[in-house]
């Protein structure tokens, strides 16, 4: 039963108050932050206790992490070590009986390397515009499947319509998993859509610190989540006791983050529209269309691209505008304090076009980041 001091804050309060407090005690005496706590095993005698059998099935810290998360969306929250790890505990219970996974053809590259990886078991990807929701609809038709959705896109920043892809799938008994990294839970609610889970790499803006690798996923679905806990244990997905620890406290001021973080990322991408070396910038807050303000009111994230202009060899010219920063650091990766661009292209499988560079706006004056795009934008020719 629910502590009712507990029942009453998250009667109360809203989801970004609640997280400040997940895994704090309000018992006399004890810690005000909550415990990191480094165990395998549990003191355990009689009928064994599942969640403290042993240290691969619970643990005090991924609990307290999961409350925060689970409550950015009035749900219950999964941790695993990875994102990775969460998408493949995703794709092994839902592609059960099932013969494809429609997918974002301008999505997450590691999501189309793990549905690779079924083919063998049967669930073929498929891939599709999924602003086109009609192909959707056909596509889910087709074959029972699951709809493994990604808005906005990482790295073209593209936004799909959550409650129309929500209508095709549930008309092709498809079950929706949105991948909300870019957007995280306090900017896009997937599982108001009509989403049966929201994917997370906690690695990005969620812990923000550039310093841990995890993942989530959270859910209203019971069935579905007993499922994912089963796999996490008899997987070994599980996040470590520090990394939950941190994750966790990286999420206590993603609040403050992010909005800092979706100003600046505003306010770089309207310079980067106006300047002559840029061929196209990709940023859902730079043309505000109703499906955008009504899915992310609340901001438009910290990861934009843009292509550079040039007459030939884009890729090259790209190379040199990443070189040439004094400011934003060369690395794969977003979401964190620190503001990092790369050129996508320059991984096998990326999709992007050869100059498109992807920025993570980090917490930096923006005035300061424009400076150092300037700057390296105005130094591209240069061989």
């Amino acid at each position: 039963m629910e502590p009712a001091g507990e029942r009453r804050m998250s009667e109360t309060f809203s989801a970004e108050a609640r997280l400040i407090h997940a895994g704090t005690s309000r018992a006399p005496a004890q810690s005000a932050a909550p415990p990191l706590v480094p165990t395998t095993i549990y003191v355990s005698e009689g009928a064994p206790r599942r969640d403290r059998a042993y240290g691969r099935d619970g643990n005090p810290g991924w609990e307290a992490l999961e409350e925060a998360l689970g409550g950015l969306e009035d749900a219950e929250a999964v941790a695993f070590a990875s994102g990775q790890a969460a998408s493949m505990a995703l794709m092994l219970t839902l592609a059960k009986g099932r013969e494809r996974i429609v997918l974002p053809a301008d999505g997450y590259y590691g999501a189309r390397v793990l549905a690779d990886k079924l083919r063998p078991h049967g669930a073929v990807p498929v891939h599709v515009d999924l602003q086109d929701l009609a192909a959707v609809a056909r596509e889910l038709k087709a074959a029972p499947a699951v709809l493994w959705a990604e808005t906005p896109t990482n790295p073209l920043l593209r936004v799909a319509d959550l409650a129309g892809l929500a209508e095709a799938a549930a008309a092709a008994d498809a079950p929706m998993i949105v991948d909300n990294t870019t957007a995280t839970g306090l900017l896009q609610r997937p599982l108001d859509w009509g989403a049966a889970a929201s994917l997370y790499s906690l690695t990005k803006a969620i812990s923000g610190h550039s310093d841990v690798i995890a993942g989530a996923v959270v859910s209203r679905d019971a069935e579905l989540l007993t499922e994912l806990r089963a796999w996490r244990g008899s997987g070994g997905a599980i996040p470590g006791p520090f990394e939950a620890w941190l994750a966790l406290r990286g999420l206590k001021t993603l609040p403050l983050r992010i909005a800092r973080q979706s100003a600046s990322a505003l306010a770089v991408a309207r310079y980067l529209a106006g300047h002559r070396r840029v061929r196209a910038v990709h940023y859902p807050g730079l043309e505000l269309t109703t499906l955008v303000g009504r899915q992310m009111p609340d901001g438009f994230g910290p990861l934009l691209s843009f292509e550079v202009d040039a007459e030939v060899d884009s890729g090259p010219a790209a190379d040199r505008v990443v070189a040439s920063s004094r400011l934003i650091l060369p690395a794969t990766s977003f979401g964190g304090v620190e503001s990092t661009w790369e050129r996508r292209a320059r991984w096998p499988g990326e999709t992007a076009p050869a100059g498109l560079i992807r920025l993570s706006v980090g917490i930096e004056p923006a005035a300061d980041l424009i400076a150092d795009i300037g700057q390296a934008l105005a130094g591209q020719e240069v061989p």
